[in-house]
Order: C-alpha cells, then structure tokens, then sequence
C-alpha cells in the first residue's frame, strides 16, 4: 500500500519561504500524480496545486500562481512544495495526496476520489 511521509514546513514571516517535502514509500509513488491540499482553521480543506508524473503542473488558486511551485525528483520518490512570498492567509495544514491517475485532474477535490493521504504539515505565517 502506498504510504506519503510528509517533513518541513513550520513558521516564518510575512515575505519569507518554505519548502515542504513529500516522500513517497516505493517506486510505485513516480506513477502517481500529487495533489496539494491546505486547510485553514475553521475552514475547508481546498486542493491548490497539483503535480503529474510528466512533470507537468496544474495550479487551482490563481493567487498562488508565482509563488508556490511544486517538483517532483523520482530518484528519491519525492514532491516538494515550495512556497515563497508567504502572507498570514497562507496559514494553515498543508497535506499531500496521491491521486489516482498518471496526469492532474482539472478540478481537485479533497473528496473526490479515494487518495493516499500524507499526514499534514503545519504552516505559520506570522510576525
């Protein structure tokens, strides 16, 4: 069964970077494509970003587009997300999620199919 161990993350301030990392159990992950989810508090969970297993990325928050990227090194089974110019509205959950298709779906939905969920990794925008 595949299995997402997600690291990184944390806090910063407003205008800094984060980078959160999304490793994958086995080879089998490169076959995947990785949606990226947020849930803010008292909020819910939206899919903002998504990554293909051709390398091809799919952004679903047009405010997003320009900071956060997403990348994937096979060599290591592993997606990253990087997030720079952060505001205090970019607090929140960060999960990963491998879908169930080779390629990004044009809607991402946290409920639409049943994917293979990292635990989650805080993010803290704050000064």
């Amino acid at each position: 069964q595949l299995q997402l161990v997600q690291s990184g993350g944390g806090s910063v301030q407003p205008g800094g970077s984060l980078r959160i990392s999304c490793a994958g159990s086995g080879p089998v992950s490169n076959y995947h494509s990785i949606g990226w989810f947020r849930q803010a508090p008292g909020k819910e969970r939206e899919g903002i970003l998504c990554i293909g297993h051709s390398e091809r990325a799919a952004y679903y928050i047009d405010s997003l587009k320009g900071r956060f990227t997403t990348s994937r090194d096979n060599a290591k089974n592993t997606v990253y997300l990087q997030m720079n110019l952060l505001g205090p509205e970019d607090t929140a959950v960060y999960y990963c999620a491998a879908l169930l298709t080779l390629e990004c779906p044009s809607v991402l939905t946290p409920d639409g199919d049943d994917y293979y969920w990292g635990q989650g990794t805080q993010v803290t925008v704050s000064s």
